[in-house]
């Protein structure tokens, strides 16, 4: 079976595109370097949510095109989906392309939140392009549709995927707020029952995740599934490089904790966490 799209995110989509206005990236005569993903999805998504960004100026002339573009992209979420379900999912396909305005004008505030949070960051032009955390966010927020949709095996061959490429990973199941952002990425975690509030900036190697696993008492070599074990994190919380934040533990509001710490119980609102007692470092000459 064929899928193919009858819903109106198309319209809303090109909408959006001709009501953006600087600093995203409007241009449609610039035309960048190719770069294709082993997963198309990928390259579709980045196309349908920034075309001026990865040369698909005619998303932004066209409405049809878009159209197309989103048939193309129902149809290999349709042909991911059905192995695990069994079914038709042409239903939750369509519920999740319907969703993918919504998508975009989220990730455009975490297109702002990475300006904002990373001094080195010169253009969103080149947050879009080349920030391997928000590609990460880029394809969680996709995924995260799709899990919420009861395809959560299809949605989780994305973001490990986006692992592959970035080394961040979250899973589809965390709910990620407004304004997130990730800086350099490189061995964060996000667990599945993590949730983070607005304006919440991590740095490389921080992990979210759980503190000790449940046994499932009818098996013994088997975990408990379905049960919160992963924090809790505030609004506007900043958490540094090498943390740990473990456990279904609640991190509050305005709360930043300090590179290298390991949090295991809960964080009040307004407070600071930081390491007191580093090692002593010891210098020698060799010559």
């Amino acid at each position: 079976m064929d899928y193919c799209y009858t819903g109106d995110a198309h319209e809303k989509l090109f909408a959006a595109y001709r009501a953006d206005e600087d600093p995203f990236p409007t241009q449609t005569q610039m035309e960048f370097p190719r770069r294709e993903h082993r997963r198309p999805e990928v390259d579709i998504l980045k196309r349908l949510f920034f075309p001026t960004c990865w040369n698909a100026a005619e998303l932004v002339r066209d409405e049809l095109a878009v159209l197309d573009r989103l048939d193309t992209l129902g149809g290999l979420f349709f042909a991911g989906i059905r192995p695990y379900s069994g079914s038709d999912p042409a239903e939750t396909v369509d519920a999740v392309i319907e969703q993918l305005p919504a998508v975009r004008r989220r990730l455009k505030k975490d297109v702002e939140a990475a300006f904002k949070g990373d001094p080195a960051a010169k253009t969103y032009m080149e947050i879009i392009r080349s920030y391997p955390g928000f590609m990460a966010i880029l394809v969680q927020r996709v995924a995260h549709t799709l899990y919420e949709a009861e395809a959560s095996e299809y949605a989780r061959e994305l973001t490990e995927y986006a692992k592959t490429e970035t080394g961040i990973d979250i899973h589809p199941g965390a709910e990620i707020g407004d304004h997130f952002f990730i800086d350099h990425g490189t061995g964060v975690v996000i667990g599945e029952t993590t949730t983070v509030g607005e304006w919440v900036r991590l740095y490389q190697d921080v992990t979210l995740g759980a503190l000790h696993f449940e046994a499932d008492e009818s098996d013994e070599h088997r975990l408990k599934k379905g049960y919160k074990r992963h924090p809790d994190i505030g609004d506007h919380v900043v958490i540094g490089a090498g943390t740990k934040v473990l456990g279904a533990i609640t991190v509050g509001d305005h709360v930043s904790i300090g590179a290298n710490s390991w949090v295991t119980d809960d964080v009040p609102d307004e407070t600071k966490v930081y390491v007191t007692d580093h090692p002593t470092q010891e210098r020698k000459r060799t010559k």
